[in-house]
């Protein structure tokens, strides 16, 4: 039965009409059917780049490799055991598809370019050595460079390049050759290593753990603060690496953890890229909930105040990057006395329920909470009155019992009745919206 089957198949394939090309622009577009053995037996499309199982039967590349990333180690045709190694460059009929386009070129078809060989485990694992040995010998930054140049522009090349790398450990040995050179002060090389380890992000446990060491870190944070402007996103997403994980900074003195939340701090408040900017809040909020002294060290920089105003216009992904990094922040008493200050603290925490995503939602009931409950003087006793009194004004209370109904997870659940309940003590103060009007809410849209 499973050979009649495949006969079925190889016959329904065999009749299959043949795909055509389009000629564009001038009138009526030309049509040009496409050789049967030209086409991949997976897509039917013109195959680009051509390769050969074991079993004779050819594919274009990409599509083979898709077929074998879901976990069908076997051939689609003749079901026999199939591996990526086993797959071989046809050049033969890659020479007769690109001469068949050559030839077809006034009906408005392209030359399929020669693909470039892709890199095997063995030859990333030569490289890899070879970045090893020169990043630990004395006086070879030069060729260490010249190594990791190569190691970048080969898994820049492809998708699968890339994959082979990591495959090999490409970021644990650009790590652990980033600290070796930092700690021998080889400054000049430390961007192009640096380069070369964010293609292969995001990194394991081993290589978070060695860029968290005390001479890695330093020079990272040196390059956030003066490298090159590409220099100083790679650091920051390498930094941003390093903190995620648990017990990051379990090595590192607290003079060094403060320079590290300072170069944060500056890219967020003076960013360069979009992309800098999202990934030093996140380390920034892993920093900050890490530890209360941290959050502390984190407010004292000013950054409260510079991410409440940011929430008035910030898209989803930066308006939940913020809440968090603000609600980390607010579990000290420095943050808390920053964002008391501030007049547009509770109506931006306020605006932000509702509108930009459940994330977002709980991250504002949490601050909302942190800022009217936490106080533990007369002082901060009448501030968290006064966050409370204007988060009524603003419609806080009509919001959280919105958030009850439609519901939401056990810890929001009860900040939004703690908080519904200190709101409730403090109605005649404030100028609450109606429950059935909310239009009193329009001034914040």
């Amino acid at each position: 039965m499973a050979l009649l089957a495949r006969r079925a198949r190889k016959a329904v394939m065999a009749k299959a009409p043949a795909p055509l090309l389009q000629k564009r622009g001038g009138g009526a577009a030309a049509e040009l059917a496409i050789p049967a053995h030209f086409r991949c037996p997976i897509s039917l499309d013109l195959m680009r780049d051509p390769v050969t199982a074991p079993t004779g039967i050819t594919y274009d590349r990409e599509g083979i490799e898709a077929w074998l990333d879901t976990g069908r180690a076997v051939c689609p045709v003749t079901h026999a055991p199939l591996r990526h190694e086993d797959l071989v460059p046809n050049h033969a009929i890659r020479r007769v598809i690109q001469d068949w386009c050559v030839a077809n070129r006034s009906r408005g078809v392209e030359r399929i370019p020669t693909p470039k060989i892709p890199v095997t485990p063995v030859q990333a694992s030569e490289l890899l050595f070879d970045v090893a040995e020169s990043a630990a010998r004395r006086g070879a930054a030069g060729r260490a460079a010249g190594a990791v140049a190569r190691v970048r522009a080969l898994a820049r090349d492809s998708e699968r390049n890339r994959r082979c790398f990591v495959s090999v450990g490409t970021g644990r040995v650009l790590a652990a050759a980033f600290e070796s050179l930092a700690a021998a002060g080889e400054a000049g090389v430390l961007e192009d290593v640096l380069a070369a380890l964010v293609c292969m992000m995001p990194l394991d446990e081993e290589a978070a753990r060695v860029l968290a060491s005390s001479s890695s870190m330093g020079s990272l944070v040196a390059i956030a603060k003066h490298g090159s402007l590409a220099g100083r996103l790679n650091a920051v997403l390498a930094i941003k690496e390093a903190v995620s994980r648990d017990g990051a900074f379990v090595d590192l003195a607290d003079d060094k953890v403060d320079k590290v939340v300072d170069a944060l701090v500056v890219i967020i408040k003076a960013p360069i890229c979009p992309q800098a900017t999202k990934a030093a809040m996140v380390a920034t909020y892993h920093l900050a909930s890490s530890d209360e002294r941290v959050a502390a060290r984190v407010a004292s920089t000013g950054l409260v105040p510079t991410l409440i105003e940011a929430l008035v216009d910030a898209d989803k992904s930066v308006s939940e990057k913020a809440l968090a990094v603000l609600d980390a922040m607010l579990a000290s008493e420095e943050g808390r006395a920053s964002a008391r200050g501030h007049a547009l603290a509770m109506p931006a925490l306020v605006k932000k329920m509702f509108r930009v995503s459940d994330v977002a939602t709980e991250l504002a009931v949490s601050a909302m909470w942190r800022l009217g409950c936490k106080a533990s003087s007369g002082n901060e006793e009448a501030a968290a009155t006064g966050c409370l009194v204007e988060a009524l004004r603003v419609g806080a209370f009509q919001k959280l019992l919105l958030l009850l109904q439609v519901g939401c997870r056990d810890a929001t659940k009860e900040k939004a009745t703690e908080l519904l309940k200190m709101l409730n003590k403090h109605k005649g103060l404030g100028e609450c919206v109606d429950a059935v009007d909310f239009r009193g809410l329009n001034r914040l849209s």
